[in-house]
C-alpha cells in the first residue's frame, strides 16, 4: 500500500533549489499528500521561494518572528506536525531542515509507529539525523542537475581505503547472509540504514547500493530468479 506522507519544509533553513529533487526523492517512498513550507513570507529572505511554491503546489504557512533571536518558524512547524499526527491519516513525515530543533519531533513521530524521512545539508547535527528512520543529504539531490554523479564518484582504491565503509558493508553482508555467505542486497541495505539513517550510495558518487558494492571490488555480485534479485558475498568467503 502506498504511504501517505506529510512534507513539512523549514523554509528559513532550506533553499528552493532543492525542491525538484526533494519531491522526486519523496515519490520513491510514497505520496506527498500535504506539502507545507514555513517561514516569514513578508521578509526579503524568502522572496526566491514564490515561484517554487506555485510550481509545486506547496502551501506557504506564514509565521511572524515575534522576538529577535527566537525561531517562531520551528514552533509553528512542530505544532502543525503534531496536529497532523493526531489525525492518523499519514504513514510518515518528511521533515526538511538542517536544524537540530526538530530532533525531538522526529523521535516523537517514530514513537507513534510512523516513518520519518529527514532531509538536510551535510552540516545537519547528528542527533537529528539519528532520530530519523532515513536521512537524505540534499547535496545528493542537486547532483543530477548541477555536477552529476561522475564528479564525486570515488574510485575503488578510495573506497577500499575507507575503513568505516568497508567495515560497514562487510558486517551488513555477514549479518544478512545465509550459510553460504550470500546475502540479498535489499536485506543488506535495510541492515545498514537501521544503524546509520544517513547512509546513501550517492554520498560516494553512486546512484545505487549495488553499484557501490561492486565498485569496492571486495564482493561477489550475482543475480537470481526471474526478478533478477541481486545477491552479494564477501570475496574472503571463497
Amino acid at each position: 500500500m502506498e504511504k501517505n506522507l506529510a512534507v513539512l519544509i523549514d523554509a528559513d533553513n532550506a533553499q528552493p533549489s532543492i525542491v525538484e529533487g526533494l519531491l522526486s526523492e519523496i515519490a520513491k517512498y510514497g505520496t506527498a499528500s500535504v506539502k507545507r513550507a514555513y517561514g516569514d513570507w513578508t521578509g526579503p529572505e524568502l522572496k526566491g521561494w514564490k515561484e517554487t511554491l506555485l510550481h509545486y503546489s506547496i502551501q506557504p504557512v506564514q509565521q511572524f518572528g515575534y522576538t529577535r533571536g527566537k525561531n517562531a518558524t520551528d514552533s509553528a512547524l512542530i505544532i502543525d506536525a503534531m496536529d497532523l499526527l493526531y489525525t492518523e491519516r499519514f504513514s510518515g513525515f518528511c521533515l526538511v531542515s538542517s536544524d537540530s530543533d526538530f530532533t525531538r519531533l522526529a523521535a516523537r513521530i517514530r514513537e507513534s509507529g510512523l516513518t520519518v524521512f529527514g532531509f538536510g545539508e551535510k552540516k545537519t547535527p547528528m542527533p537529528f539525523v539519528a532520530a530519523c528512520d532515513k536521512f537524505i543529504y540534499v547535496e545528493v539531490l542537486r547532483s543530477d542537475d548541477e555536477e552529476g554523479e561522475e564528479g564525486s564518484r570515488r574510485s575503488a582504491k578510495e573506497l577500499k581505503s575507507d575503513t568505516r565503509l568497508v567495515s560497514l558493508l562487510r558486517k551488513a553482508v555477514e549479518a544478512s547472509s545465509d550459510d553460504s555467505g550470500w546475502a540479498s542486497l535489499g536485506a543488506v541495505g535495510s541492515n545498514i540504514v537501521k544503524q546509520f539513517p544517513d547512509f546513501d550510495a550517492r554520498n560516494y558518487g553512486y546512484k545505487k547500493l549495488g553499484e557501490l558494492v561492486s565498485a569496492t571490488e571486495l564482493f561477489e555480485v550475482a543475480q537470481r530468479g526471474d526478478g533478477k534479485a541481486i545477491y552479494v558475498r564477501d570475496k574472503r568467503r571463497k
